[in-house]
């Protein structure tokens, strides 16, 4: 493991109560940005969804000013690296009840880049089939809460495997996205990528890429479709804000072609 710092409400440290409902509950957000050149790359996409997060979990008042200067603070110097940030409650009495919770705890954390993502990159990757499946709640789908055991889970059984990545499918068999990245396939000139209204994380990577193809010559369409989608698909790739995109070399049963990567040479310099 690399170098980490830790900064627990603007205080470089490393202890966090434990009466703190993040630890309690899992009651929090976090987002994990890449840093290029002392800065963080989509740094307003990343904030917006901590704040999308924060509203839908009926947080208190965020000082969102002292997070951002926390964060770039914990990105200076770093010519490639990561800074995770992660939104707790606060401290509060015992209890699911939120009340009495007036301060969110605010923990930004910097760590070395992934340096398998630009291998990942150049030669792609291969995603099975998880045999965990994501349960539907549409009060948490799409933001990217604390509570992580479902990924937990799937990550322990893609562990057991030689592949890089997994499919994990909802309860009722549709496309979700992959453990920690959101997935797209494209067909002739059409894109898919699967609604995430139910469940999964609506990373920032995906929404960057939702942009880039908005008057493109590619058409998107957000789907309810089951694995066998991608039976039939030119081209399948992945994305996170680390990634950021990763081309597939094979996904499940199905095997796709180098030279038909033109969604992902079409990303990628868009991405970088």
């Amino acid at each position: 493991m690399g170098s980490i710092m830790l900064w627990i409400d603007g205080q470089l440290q490393q202890q966090l109560s434990v009466l703190d409902r993040g630890t309690q509950y899992g009651d929090g957000c976090f987002t994990t940005a890449r840093v290029c050149a002392g800065g963080i790359v989509w740094l307003d996409r990343h904030i917006a969804r901590l704040q999308q997060a924060a509203e839908r979990l009926l947080f208190p008042a965020v000082d969102w000013e002292s997070l951002i200067a926390e964060m770039n603070q914990a990105a200076q110097g770093q010519s490639n690296g990561v800074v995770k940030v992660m939104l707790t409650r606060g401290v509060g009495g015992r209890g699911y009840s939120p009340k009495g919770c007036l301060q969110p705890t605010r923990i930004v954390m910097q760590a070395d880049y992934p340096a398998h993502y630009a291998n990942w990159r150049e030669r792609g990757i291969n995603l099975n089939l998880s045999p965990v499946a994501l349960a539907k709640n549409p009060l948490l789908a799409g933001i990217k809460h604390l509570n992580r055991l479902e990924q937990v889970l799937i990550r322990a059984a893609l562990d057991q495997t030689s592949a890089e990545e997994t499919l994990v499918l909802d309860t009722s068999g549709m496309l979700v996205e992959c453990c920690a990245a959101n997935l797209f396939w494209r067909k002739g000139h059409r894109v898919y990528t699967p609604d995430l209204s139910q469940s999964g994380v609506d990373g920032v990577a995906r929404q960057h890429i939702i942009a880039l193809l908005t008057g493109s010559d590619f058409e998107l369409q957000i789907v309810n479709e089951p694995i066998s989608a991608l039976g039939d698909a030119d081209e399948v790739l992945v994305c996170n804000a680390l990634m950021p995109v990763v081309p597939v070399n094979q996904a499940h049963v199905w095997r796709y072609h180098d030279h038909a990567r033109t969604l992902y040479r079409f990303l990628h310099p868009g991405c970088e």
